[in-house]
């Protein structure tokens, strides 16, 4: 069996996972707002998802392949990350649970690793960022959400309700297109360092800076694909239990969101979209009262992002021994 081919199947299957899982970051506002259909904004989305192909360089896929030390990378040690990552992402999809792909994916990768050479192997100074973000990118998301929110209110007094909310509801189009690009610049690029590290293991290249185009285009079609799925249980959560939206909140949260992923996604920081997004929801919910955040849900989630690297990492290293039962 080909094992490299047997990594990049379950590589794509996780991107894939990832585009239904995470499509609820990309649609979950501009469907709560009824300013698209369910399926006409799984289709905007997974549009702008693929677009992202043609405007990202590939920053964050160069931090993901270098959270462990190369030595300690090998094909059993990627099997064993992605079949965790896997297994966390259908798990909490089930339960309607928005969790993070891209934590998933790094404390599978780091499990793996540690089962193969111990915690020495896991690079902590790239790790620490990713972890800080748990944190940072939803305050980030909810602080830049609730400006925009003063800001626009500020703006839009004096106009006509109705026009007003006619208006917000075309541009929120545009605001969920720039966060469908982040969350494609960002997810997917985790994935294609995954796959780069399989092919550095493998000889098939020297460097990140050789991965070829075939597996930047899969990646894409991959999360595009299953953003095209949907995932209406995490949807349902992310949409309306943590507050009510309108047009106007819906581009003050996605034009935040969009704000930090680009900003981060430059940086080559791989930023959870999910934390992003929740934390600009959370912040138009401020902007209101309050008492308008459903602080129970949000209590919940928060929890949910604390325990998926360890989890994952857990995950991983009971698959990689259990795929070492099998190839003895």
């Amino acid at each position: 069996m080909d094992l490299f081919l047997v990594v990049v199947v379950l590589a794509l299957f996780f991107d894939f996972i990832n585009g239904f899982h995470d499509a609820a970051n990309s649609i979950a506002t501009i469907v709560s707002t009824r300013v698209l259909s369910p399926v006409q904004a799984v289709l905007w989305a997974g549009f702008f998802n693929f677009l992202a192909f043609y405007i990202f360089k590939l920053h964050v896929a160069d931090t993901v392949a270098k959270t462990v030390d190369t030595s300690a990378i090998s094909m059993y040690v990627i099997m064993a990350g992605l079949l965790a990552a896997i297994t966390w992402n259908l798990i909490t999809w089930y339960f309607g649970i928005p969790s993070s792909s891209s934590h998933t994916l790094i404390g599978g990768f780091a499990g793996g690793a540690i089962a193969h050479g111990g915690f020495a192997v896991v690079k902590m100074k790239t790790i620490w960022p990713i972890i800080a973000f748990i944190f940072l990118a939803p305050i980030i998301g909810m602080l830049v959400s609730y400006i925009n929110s003063i800001i626009m209110l500020h703006l839009s007094k004096k106009a006509h309700p109705m026009r007003a909310e006619k208006w917000f509801r075309r541009i929120q189009l545009l605001s969920s297109a720039a966060f469908s690009l982040g969350h494609g610049g960002n997810d997917a690029q985790k994935v294609m360092g995954i796959i780069g590290a399989a092919m550095l293991v493998s000889g098939k290249i020297k460097s990140l800076a050789e991965l070829p185009q075939w597996v930047v285009i899969a990646c894409y079609v991959a999360i595009g694909t299953g953003t095209l799925f949907g995932g209406w249980k995490i949807v349902k959560t992310m949409g309306s239990k943590i507050t009510k939206l309108t047009a106007f909140e819906g581009v003050a949260s996605e034009a935040a969101g969009a704000m930090t992923l680009f900003s981060t996604g430059s940086l080559g920081i791989p930023v959870s979209t999910t934390h992003t997004i929740t934390g600009s929801i959370i912040g138009v919910g401020l902007a209101k009262r309050i008492s308008s955040v459903r602080w129970g849900i949000t209590v919940k989630l928060f929890w949910a992002w604390i325990i998926t690297i360890p989890i994952s990492t857990v995950f991983a290293l009971g698959f990689y021994h259990l795929i070492h039962l099998f190839v003895k």
